[in-house]
């Protein structure tokens, strides 16, 4: 019998518990034996847990037992879970994650560590929540060079996002009714700043490119200054707003970057709404996949975690270690991907045509314009013209 460890009870930590009691004999026949819950690791008392003989305090109980085989860490956070995670992994054990922050800031020294020491490393859960993401980028399309991988990554935006182009709400409207609902904490700043977008894209990148990322060098806008008036004029161009996360190889490197991104209606992700996530990867030979479903919450991130228990128990003699990339090689700037811009402005077709021969503007209810540019490299390029025609807003289009 294999012994696990749950580190953190929150929700995640509460639904990996209940995952892995519920789909225990499954989970058994895929990791080749039977596992059981060894430890809890807490903060708090939880008297009327149907586990409280398994909770702990002392990580060292987890530590030092020789019959925990694999840690889980739902912690969250770059202190306790970083320490805890080393500390199991030079104790022997292996360590899977749905710590997205974690990953993206320590990530390829938890690996190397893992490595050295002949243990597991996995972080399935750590971008998409439910959604099989990093395993069939990582090892089903492997055949495939990637060229570019890009989502909407963070559902508490793209619930937002929904809302204000649905029923034509404000930002703050919408933001108020998410943290009603339970889908944005009463702290948003790391969503709707595109933070946690811009985490889940490093590791992204890493797992693709084969370059470690610093998510200090990802450029990251939010979508606290999107507006209805740029909802409108999207749909009236044929568009929609997401939150996007992207990173692109390019002839001279790699660039990656968090924007809000005008989406054609009939392009995939235009149709992935409320808190759902999805993410699109570009192969050499399979061409464009697409992957959606929940991308948070207690049972779809627990049941990404509870594979990689399983995955980690019928490994241990083989252990699994996704590559995070060699260290080194700078980011490109955003601008090095060419794109159209959309922009909304305040001015006559005459000064549209003028500063952007070619674009069609379309009018909304508030007298501004808005169209879409030819494509363009340099970002400064665009913010020059802007003056021409009292530019208010610019977003990049996806395509």
């Amino acid at each position: 019998m294999i012994k696990y460890a749950i580190l953190g009870f929150g929700v995640v930590g509460g639904g990996l518990a209940q995952v892995m009691a519920d789909q225990k004999d499954k989970l058994a026949a895929a990791a080749g034996r039977q596992m059981e819950l060894g430890y809890i690791l807490v903060r708090h008392d939880y008297p009327d847990s149907p586990w409280r003989d398994k909770l702990v305090r002392d990580f060292s109980l987890i530590e030092n037992d020789p019959d925990v085989a694999v840690v889980a860490e739902v912690i969250g956070g770059v202190g306790a879970a970083y320490e805890y995670s080393r500390r199991a992994i030079l104790a022997g054990k292996s360590v899977v994650s749905s710590n997205k922050e974690l990953v993206a800031v320590h990530g390829a020294e938890l690996a190397a560590l893992a490595r050295e020491h002949g243990v597991s490393y996995l972080f399935e859960g750590s971008v998409g929540g439910g959604i099989p993401l990093l395993r069939p980028l990582c090892r089903c399309l492997a055949a495939n060079r990637i060229d570019q991988v890009y989502g909407i990554l963070n559902g508490t935006t793209n619930y937002i996002l929904t809302a204000m182009d649905a029923h034509g709400r404000s930002f703050a409207d919408a933001l108020k009714t998410a943290q009603s609902l339970g889908y944005a904490e009463a702290d948003p700043t790391a969503d709707v700043e595109g933070i946690d977008a811009c985490r889940k894209t490093t590791i992204l990148a890493d797992l693709s490119f084969g370059q470690n990322v610093d998510p200090a060098d990802i450029p990251t806008r939010g979508i606290t200054q999107v507006e209805p008036a740029d909802l409108e004029l999207a749909r009236a161009l044929g568009y929609t707003v997401k939150l996007l996360g992207r990173a692109a190889r390019t002839g001279e490197g790699i660039c990656a970057f968090v924007e809000p991104h005008l989406v054609a209606r009939d392009h995939i992700l235009a149709s992935v709404n409320g808190v759902m996530n999805a993410c699109a990867i570009q192969g050499s030979a399979v061409g464009e996949v697409v992957l959606c479903g929940p991308g948070a919450g207690a049972h779809p991130t627990a049941s990404a975690v509870a594979a990689d228990i399983a995955d980690a128990v019928r490994h241990m003699a083989d252990p699994q270690v996704p590559d995070l990339g060699r260290p080194g090689g700078a980011l490109l700037p955003a601008d090095a991907l060419c794109s159209r811009w959309y922009v909304r402005a305040q001015c006559g077709p005459e000064a549209v045509s003028a500063a952007f021969p070619g674009a069609e503007p379309v009018y909304g209810s508030t007298g501004e314009c808005g169209f879409v540019t030819g494509a363009m490299y340099d970002r400064r390029q665009l913010e020059e013209k802007l003056a021409a025609v009292n530019g208010r807003a610019a977003y990049r289009v996806l395509a």
